[in-house]
C-alpha cells in the first residue's frame, strides 16, 4: 500500500505594518524551500499583487486570481500558475481583492472561505509540501481568512525603533482567532528583516526582540541587501537573480531553519 502523503504545511506570512519585507520573505522563502526539493504554493492575498509581479506573472495574465479561488469560483488547477522557479507555484492577486471587505460583507462563513478552498480534495492533486500565504499589510478580512486557514504565522519584523510595539495588535488578533476559529494556530517564528548589524540600532532591536520573544525569533536574520531590492524588478527571486548574494544566503538559511522546526 502506498504511503499517504503528509498534508501541506500552511503558513501565513503576516504583519499589519507595511514595508517590513513581508512579500520579499514570502517570495524568497518559497523559492528557497522549492530549491530544497519541496513543492510550494504561494497564495498572493495582497491587493497590491507584488508577489505576483515579483514572480513574473504580469497583470494581463491574472485572469483567475486568489479572489475567485477564495470565493470557490475557480478550482486550484484554474488558479495556479507555474513560475520560473521549479517547484514554486503561485495563485496571483489583483486589485480586485481591495474590495473584499465590502463584497464579502455579512456573508456567512466569510472568514473561513480560504480554509475551505485550501482543503478541498482537488488541492491534493498539486502534491504540495508548503503553502505560504502573503497577507495584505492590514488586519482585514483577507488576513483573518489567512489566519483561520493556516497552521502557523511567520512574522517578518523590520529592524527599526518601536518594531516590537507594532506586533501587539497582530498578537491580539492571533489570540482572537485561536479562541474563535483556529485553536491550533501558532507562531511559526519572527524573522528579523532589513538588518544592518553595523548599526547600534539594529543590534539593539535584535537584542530586544530576542529578550522579549525568546526562541520565537529565528536565528537567521535577513540583511539589508541591494540585491533583495533589485530582484523583483527582474521578476525573479533573489535566489535566481543573484544566488551568491547575502540576501540569497539568508533565505536559504531561513528555509533550512524552518524545515528543522518540523515536528
Amino acid at each position: 500500500m502506498a504511503e499517504q502523503r503528509k498534508a501541506a504545511r500552511i503558513i501565513a506570512v503576516a504583519n499589519q505594518k507595511g514595508g517590513v519585507g513581508k512579500t520579499t520573505t514570502a517570495i524568497n522563502l518559497g523559492a528557497a524551500l522549492a530549491r530544497r526539493d519541496r513543492r510550494v504554493l504561494l497564495v498572493d492575498l495582497d491587493p497590491q499583487g507584488n508577489a505576483s509581479t515579483g514572480l513574473g506573472i504580469p497583470p494581463e495574465d491574472r485572469n483567475v486570481t486568489s479572489f475567485e479561488f477564495l470565493l470557490g469560483e475557480a478550482s486550484p488547477q484554474d488558479a495556479v500558475h507555474e513560475t520560473a522557479t521549479p517547484n514554486l507555484l503561485l495563485i496571483p492577486a489583483t486589485s480586485d481583492l481591495s474590495g473584499a471587505d465590502l463584497e464579502l460583507g455579512d456573508r456567512q462563513g466569510r472568514t473561513t472561505l480560504l480554509r475551505g478552498a485550501l482543503r478541498q480534495p482537488l488541492m491534493g492533486e498539486l502534491a504540495l509540501d508548503y503553502i505560504l500565504i502573503d497577507c495584505p499589510p492590514s488586519l482585514n478580512v483577507l488576513t483573518i481568512n489567512a489566519l483561520v486557514a493556516a497552521q502557523s504565522v511567520l512574522v517578518p519584523l523590520q529592524s527599526e525603533f518601536f518594531a516590537l510595539e507594532g506586533l501587539s495588535q497582530l498578537m491580539l488578533t492571533i489570540r482572537e482567532v485561536r479562541q474563535t476559529a483556529n485553536p491550533s494556530l501558532r507562531i511559526e517564528g519572527v524573522a528579523l528583516t532589513m538588518v544592518d548589524r553595523r548599526t547600534s540600532l539594529a543590534q539593539m532591536v535584535e537584542a530586544d526582540a530576542r529578550e522579549n520573544l525568546g526562541d520565537l525569533v529565528f536565528q537567521t536574520v535577513i540583511p539589508r541587501n541591494v540585491r533583495l531590492s533589485e530582484a523583483p524588478s527582474h521578476a525573479q527571486s533573489v535566489l535566481d537573480y543573484d544566488p551568491s548574494s547575502s540576501g540569497a544566503a539568508a533565505y536559504r538559511a531561513l528555509a533550512a531553519e524552518l524545515m528543522s522546526r518540523e515536528s
